[in-house]
């Protein structure tokens, strides 16, 4: 265990911004697109996975390769773009960042050009020591080379960090950095799944700072 101060990393997407709704109808535009089905949000929560490419392969029932996962990658993000501005913070959110006693930071595998004013706009940038998204021009991939980059530019040692977020897949970038997660059932991955995977799960944001809190 680090003996440095405990650090939090949030999520973005599913986790301090409530936007499900929005991801499944994006998520279904893509599709569409290709003659694929329609997925429920409890369909999508209990699929969902990183890399995209394979759920979308999953749900597509055919080889999504990548010049097929930018088609279908580039649809999505307009029509998420298109319908952002419906968007609310989790209920909790603010009171949640606001009982961490520590530094804060924000990681999403969102586009960080459009992450950035994001953050702003909701009032939420003076929160975090450091925010980052995607830099690339392709979402989709795992997480955990990301939290990487991201705890190697704040200068924060793994093993003193905990990340809040709603997939397997943060979980899995905390375990790879050294780090812990508490997930939080509110988000993209059915509860259930969560539970499962053995890591510490909370059904309210506030109820995964005090989870993170009790880590250390």
């Amino acid at each position: 265990m680090s003996s440095a101060r405990p650090h939090l990393v949030w999520d973005w997407n599913g986790t301090l911004l409530n936007d499900l709704s929005l991801v499944v109808a994006s998520t279904n535009a893509a599709f569409a697109s290709v003659g694929g089905p329609t997925v429920t949000a409890d369909e999508h929560r209990v699929r969902f996975r990183r890399p995209i490419a394979e759920y979308y392969a999953d749900v597509l029932g055919q080889a999504v390769d990548e010049e097929a996962f930018g088609r279908l990658d580039r649809i999505f993000h307009d029509a998420y773009r298109s319908g952002l501005t419906t968007c609310e913070l989790a209920a909790d959110a603010r009171t949640a960042m606001a009982a961490w006693p520590g530094d804060q930071s924000l990681l999403s595998m969102w586009f960080h050009d459009e992450l950035v004013p994001t953050v702003h706009g909701y009032g939420l940038a003076e929160h975090f020591l450091r925010v980052d998204g995607l830099r690339g021009t392709v979402g989709g991939d795992r997480k955990a080379e990301s939290l990487r980059k991201h705890l190697a530019e704040l200068g924060v040692d793994g093993g003193s960090v905990v990340l809040i977020g709603d997939s397997i897949d943060d979980a899995d970038a905390a375990t790879d950095v050294g780090g812990r997660a508490v997930l939080y059932a509110g988000g993209f991955t059915d509860p259930a799944r969560l539970r499962a995977s053995g890591h510490p799960v909370a059904d309210t944001l506030t109820e995964a700072v005090t989870l993170a809190r009790s880590l250390f």
